[in-house]
């Protein structure tokens, strides 16, 4: 059934004070925004909730400080680059909660935009603590949640303050769940789903479940070595998580079991070391000592005979060592055949939205998720918190 939401039509914003929960979870180098991809993709929402007379107070967090203040995650640097966004002011508030931050708020002229500082600054984020939650809902008249990468985190600011104000997605979201909503309830068929990164055991939930929906299951990146080695085949020194072989070989089975087709990597460039400068070489069969850093040519090409005639196609995880020229062409390759296809095309966030953003193939898709981790869970069919409080309140 697909997931409904309250949306910001729903909702009475003239001159509200809005508090919305934003994702500026973003990369910061000397001080400054090294990556501004999440922060623009909350301007579209921002934008809407300041041209209906809103008063927009946003809150996210930056980091893991466990509770305490970290002046080197502050959100300081980010409300600087919001400002520059928006071509207008932003007031920050160095407190997260209480009567002065309320009062910041209230003094906001119709269209305003204020930024609290990093709410996992308060313990009680993280905590879910009620207390933290009527606080920082006090602020505000109404709720906007546009942090999509956080709704599978049952923290106070995704999952409390619904429960104390009239609340509802943001833009971010809807775009969000509109188009995993697609996948998981009408893709077209044929569906194949892409999965990429280091651990079998990390991704067993989205493994075993998108095994059940797709018609075809490709599996590269590190992950793919663990499953060879299932499968008996040479891997030389490539990165195989031991304990995880007995699992990988069990979703072999079950996945042919359902009739998906598996594919697994036929050739691999490889290198005597995990290193930048190292020298590639293209082989079909790993040898002793040699480690494969990315899927090869003929991997590349016969992936892309499968794909070309699929109509819909999730992609999560990175191929090979893409941040390295000499093994990014396994994942440039593939995200250079989907960008061109007819059908639908969704980027499941993390370090695959980062590499098509890098082989600027971004806009050639019809979806890139802000939001890895939460992606994955909805596709599992997993509830998340963030999609329950919003449905809840």
């Amino acid at each position: 059934m697909a997931t409904r939401l309250a949306t910001l039509d729903d909702l009475s914003l003239q001159r509200a004070t809005v508090l919305c929960r934003v994702d500026f979870n973003v990369p910061l180098k000397d001080g400054a925004v090294a990556d501004d991809t999440r922060i623009r993709a909350a301007l579209p929402t921002i934008l809407r909730l300041r041209e209906a007379g809103a008063r927009v107070v946003l809150c996210s967090h930056l980091g893991r400080p466990k509770g305490q203040r970290d002046p080197s995650l502050s959100l300081l640097p980010i409300g600087v680059h919001l400002a520059d966004l928006l071509d207008d002011e932003v007031v920050f508030s160095h407190e997260i909660v209480g009567d002065d931050v309320a009062q910041l708020a209230r003094e906001l002229p119709d269209r305003g935009v204020m930024l609290l500082e990093n709410i996992r600054f308060d313990p009680g984020e993280k905590a879910n603590d009620p207390d933290f939650a009527r606080a920082l809902a006090a602020i505000a008249d109404l709720y906007v949640d546009d942090a999509f990468g956080a709704m599978h985190r049952a923290h106070a600011s995704i999952t409390g303050v619904p429960a104390h104000r009239p609340s509802a997605a943001g833009l971010l979201v809807m775009k969000e769940v509109e188009a995993l909503d697609r996948l998981l309830h009408k893709p077209d068929p044929p569906f194949a789903a892409i999965l990429g990164g280091a651990k079998v055991s990390d991704k067993i939930g989205i493994l075993d479940a998108l095994s059940r929906r797709v018609d075809h299951l490709f599996i590269g990146g590190a992950m793919a070595y663990t499953f060879l080695a299932a499968r008996g085949e040479p891997v030389g020194d490539s990165k195989v998580v031991t304990e995880d072989i007995d699992t990988a070989g069990k979703l072999l089975d079950r996945a042919y079991a359902r009739g998906a087709k598996l594919h697994l990597p036929a050739d691999h460039v490889v290198a005597d070391r995990f290193a930048e400068d190292a020298e590639p070489k293209t082989v079909q069969q790993i040898p002793d000592g040699m480690m494969a850093l990315d899927i090869g040519p003929a991997t590349v090409q016969a992936w892309s005979e499968t794909l070309d005639r699929c109509r819909t196609v999730f992609w999560n995880g990175p191929l090979g060592v893409f941040e390295w020229d000499a093994f990014a062409g396994g994942t440039r390759g593939i995200a250079e055949v989907l960008a061109g296809l007819e059908g639908f095309t969704v980027v499941g966030g993390g370090d695959s939205a980062a590499a098509v953003a890098r082989f600027g193939l971004a806009d050639r898709f019809d979806h890139v998720s802000t939001g890895g981790g939460a992606s994955l869970e909805f596709l599992e069919g997993r509830p998340l918190p963030g999609i329950q409080a919003l449905e809840d309140g």
